[in-house]
């Protein structure tokens, strides 16, 4: 117990964010020999979602709104989203809103690198500070074991926990179709390793892919994630961090209009 102390009290809280992609992958490896994968939780009173969104505010913005991964890979400005919990209730508590320039490519596996700094921002604004983090992304089901999750849950030293939309890497079996129910999320090329869980949300619906964001099993990722689900694929925390991220990009792209 005393050495996971240590381990843990010796994170480095800040890195740089202006590296190349080749740099980026090593600061990745670097910081996951910090990470925790077992419970370290304490207490939870509240949780916080956080989510990420893209704008490009140029005058060639219209043209590339009808290609959205044009908008993905030559965005100018992060919009970092936080919104605030009391948990098990889930009454929302604070909303918090960041707006930075972006200064890292649009680099599968890496996109961490655009989103924490801005997500950080956010979090910094809320009075209370979250027990726990629902991020919109993946956490150890990343080719590096290290995504975005993680990366944040290891920078704060705080636990959190990947719930991705879209599957990023592994295999998994059949799922039944009905809500609260999960099977492994399998990675082939690693001696099967267990990288995280394909969790049914709802009935009927497509799963999201759970995994370790920081300092939680995976076991109890997936019984948090199902405890503020709501009826909803989209967990509560994520989903209204997405909400209120895209409600901010339009705040942003009119007051961009309204200056020109």
């Amino acid at each position: 117990m005393l050495k996971m102390k240590n381990k843990l009290h010796q994170v480095p809280r800040r890195h740089p964010w202006d590296v190349s992609p080749v740099e980026a992958r090593e600061k990745q490896r670097e910081l996951r020999k910090y990470w925790v994968g077992e419970d370290r939780i304490g207490k939870i009173r509240t949780v916080a979602g956080l989510d990420a969104s893209f704008v490009l505010t140029e005058s060639q913005s219209i043209a590339h709104t009808r290609n959205p991964w044009n908008v993905l890979r030559e965005a100018n400005r992060g919009i970092g989203c936080a919104v605030l919990f009391r948990y098990p209730e889930m009454d929302v508590l604070e909303r918090a809103y960041a707006v930075l320039p972006l200064n890292f490519p649009y680099v599968p596996g890496l996109l961490s690198f655009r989103e924490i700094p801005v997500l950080l921002e956010a979090l910094r604004k809320l009075k209370t500070q979250p027990d726990l983090l629902f991020c919109d992304g993946h956490g150890y089901a990343h080719p590096r074991r290290f995504g975005l999750a993680c990366h944040i849950g290891v920078l704060l030293n705080k636990p959190s926990i990947g719930c991705g939309k879209s599957l990023l890497i592994g295999t998994h079996g059949m799922l039944s179709a009905k809500a609260g129910t999960w099977t492994a999320l399998i990675d082939e090329k690693a001696e099967r390793e267990t990288i995280g869980a394909v969790v049914r949300t709802r009935d009927g619906v497509n799963p999201i892919y759970v995994s370790q964001g920081h300092r939680v099993s995976l076991e109890t990722a997936v019984e948090l994630t199902l405890s503020v689900r709501e009826g909803y694929r989209i967990p509560r925390p994520t989903r209204l961090a997405d909400q209120f991220a895209s409600e901010i990009k339009k705040k942003v792209l009119r007051n961009h209009s309204s200056e020109k």
